[in-house]
């Protein structure tokens, strides 16, 4: 099978409808993440067929989720959750948040080639940034800690938004370290197509909100 045929193939089963010159954007971001790999090793994932399943449909099984507004992609790395998202979803505005200089200049050209005009590249420490506003969607999935997410990125999170952390196995023992100022809504198992690993989707929401 075609990566092409194995993205159009995960698409459905998520229950997606994507078009198929977003699906070529897709693969081509992929491309893009392989071209920049020989060099910045931007992820440890190398295989093309891997790359689909493993950070595309990875990346969308998380979009039905998340509800619509603004996103914020804490420790984007090579953009993901985001860019997939910000393909997918052209309405929604996402901001692509990481302090490693290489991999910011990365998701910048990234953002040229791909034409998202609905992304922008912050190049900062989460612990230091200050947005102009907060949003509606805070999500992560190179946090290896939600209560680490929680203490670094939690204040972006608007009052009635959503903190959504990706993860493998069910985080039991993490989600038993949430911090008072937030509350855990929903553990949401993921079934990624062509990934054989668990995947979950933490979502929690600010206290003062669930109260």
């Amino acid at each position: 099978m075609s990566d092409a045929e194995q993205l159009a193939q995960g698409v459905a089963e998520l229950g997606l409808t994507v078009p198929a010159d977003v699906q070529t954007k897709l693969l081509a971001y992929l491309a893009l993440i392989t071209k920049w790999n020989r060099v910045h090793n931007l992820t440890a994932i190398r295989d093309s067929a891997r790359m689909v399943s493993g950070h595309v449909l990875d990346s969308l099984a998380t979009l039905p989720h998340l509800g619509t507004g603004s996103v914020l992609d804490v420790g984007s790395g090579a953009g993901l959750p985001g860019i997939p998202l910000a393909l997918v979803s052209p309405q929604a505005h996402i901001t692509l948040l990481d302090c490693n200089h290489k991999k910011a200049a990365f998701l910048r050209q990234a953002v040229i080639e791909l034409g998202l005009d609905n992304v922008d590249v912050v190049g900062e420490r989460v612990e230091h940034w200050e947005p102009r506003k907060r949003f509606d969607v805070v999500i992560s999935r190179a946090f290896s800690d939600v209560a680490d997410l929680i203490k670094v990125a939690g204040r972006l999170c608007a009052p009635q938004g959503t903190l959504a952390a990706m993860k493998g196995v069910y985080p039991y023992e993490e989600i038993a370290q949430v911090p008072a100022d937030f509350k855990l809504r929903e553990v949401i198992p993921l079934k990624v197509p062509g990934l054989r690993a668990q995947r979950h989707l933490v979502l929690l929401e600010p206290a003062r909100l669930a109260a």
